[in-house]
């Protein structure tokens, strides 16, 4: 656990508790609150997954940084003030420091969250979508892909976000070692979509089966994070045709508005879901609490190992 000064991090008492007594944790980023979805949906997903993961007897520990305190586990006063400032900062590895130099505020993107949860001694960590390398922008790569190579967690999601190179960022993954593991799927889960049409380094068919694997690779000292893909719920996942085309029109505004930067993955999410008439923000709120559901299998299994 780190030894990080008692001034720039708090423990949820829920946290610090199972911390200490070695029981299992989920950690869950705040950016989906502060930047991914609209109030009250954002709202009352945060409080939605936390529900999923205790259902799983798992305490749920969202991160995210207020007033340059680092916050590992959030009451819902936090987490209402997250959901209705407009002034969260999105908040990645790189921008910690600063963060908490400055006494800003935000949510922490996945690579952001990893950072500290690895930090803390968190091994099990839920999300939707990862990011990945940017459609016309190869040069424009997420840092979640470099956290993931560099810390250990077993990282549940629903493969990366439908509006990035798909086929760039698991190129990228491989360049960095991470394994790709398809959960009861040979095949990379697209986000909204069951399958991406490309495939994955390993398939697990149960938690058991993740946990053994996230074991083996860290006992024999080869380090770094275990993405395990995890395809949306048959009953909200989305056909790609359908994304697609929402992605096209979605990406040319971008052009348009000349929106840049880490504008554009809030930007596109909110406009395709536009586009699809909300069945991608019902597509985005099934897969994130299904991988809550998930994730909590999976930390039940490596908290007993590790007991």
């Amino acid at each position: 656990m780190t030894n990080w000064d008692k001034e720039i991090i708090s423990f949820h008492p829920e946290v610090e508790l199972a911390l200490r007594e070695g029981d299992p944790i989920v950690a869950l980023e705040s950016t989906v609150i502060t930047h991914g979805l609209p109030f009250p949906e954002n709202r009352d997903l945060a409080m939605n997954m936390e529900v999923v993961v205790r259902k799983g007897n798992c305490t749920p520990a969202t991160i995210a940084i207020l007033d340059g305190v680092i916050h590992v586990g959030l009451d819902e006063g936090q987490l209402e003030r997250l959901a209705h400032s407009e002034n969260m900062r999105k908040i990645s590895g790189r921008d910690i420091a600063p963060a908490v130099a400055l006494r800003m505020s935000g949510g922490t993107t996945v690579a952001g969250s990893l950072a500290i949860a690895h930090a803390v001694g968190i091994r099990v960590f839920a999300t939707g979508g990862i990011g990945g390398v940017h459609r016309q922008a190869p040069f424009d790569i997420s840092a979640d892909l470099g956290e993931l190579a560099k810390a250990q967690l077993v990282v549940v999601c629903a493969g990366a976000k439908a509006i990035l190179d798909i086929p760039a960022t698991l190129e990228v993954l491989e360049t960095y070692g991470v394994p790709v593991i398809g959960y009861q799927t040979d095949e990379f889960p697209a986000f909204y979509s069951i399958s991406s049409g490309r495939g994955v380094s390993a398939r697990a068919d149960s938690a058991a089966e993740v946990a053994a694997l996230a074991h083996t690779q860290w006992e024999m000292g080869l380090g770094g994070s275990i993405l395990v893909a995890v395809p949306p719920p048959s009953d909200v996942a989305l056909e790609p045709e359908v994304v697609e085309s929402a992605i096209q029109a979605a990406l040319a505004e971008t052009q348009a508005k000349n929106i840049h930067g880490q504008g554009v993955t809030p930007f596109l999410l909110r406009r395709v879901s536009e586009l699809t008439r909300g069945a991608s923000l019902r597509a985005n709120l099934g897969l994130l609490l299904n991988n809550a559901r998930v994730a909590a299998e999976i930390a039940q299994i490596i908290g007993r190992q590790t007991s």
